[in-house]
């Protein structure tokens, strides 16, 4: 079983949102698949440190990221969940993409994160963008 951590926090959260099972996995490949990305400033941190490599520079690598995905053409959502991904929004063409923006899924956050219902406003961006909408459900098999 997932450990009470943000991906088995995101799969409550998509379970309350959109009714879909939890599978006993957190392979997310399915979503990759479909166009979605997955992406935190900082890829890295010591065990149960937060923050523990922020400014060693994966802020420059990540930020290249989204400087190319916002470069594209056609329209991308971008959510931004929690205060340091909303800082990346300046980064962001907003008259092209849609971009939503929530409280992180953190713990000490999670409160404000349940009930808004970021599965399906993602869904709605993606269909008011003339995109097909995400398969959220995983399969039990990996």
């Amino acid at each position: 079983m997932i450990a009470e951590d943000v991906p088995s926090r995101l799969l409550k959260a998509r379970r309350d949102d959109l009714g879909c099972t939890i599978p006993k996995h957190g392979y997310l490949a399915h979503w990759a698949e479909q166009g979605g990305l997955m992406l935190n400033a900082v890829l890295t941190v010591r065990a149960h440190e937060p923050n523990s490599h922020k400014d060693r520079g994966w802020e420059t690598f990540t930020d290249a990221i989204i400087r190319a995905v916002n470069d594209r053409p056609s329209p991308v959502v971008f959510v931004l969940w929690g205060a340091d991904a909303q800082k990346k929004a300046k980064r962001i063409d907003a008259a092209r993409h849609p971009v939503l923006t929530t409280a992180n899924p953190l713990p000490l956050s999670a409160k404000k994160f349940f009930g808004n219902r970021p599965f399906s406003a993602i869904n709605a961006a993606l269909v008011s963008a003339g995109k097909p909408p995400i398969d959220w459900q995983l399969s039990e098999r990996v």
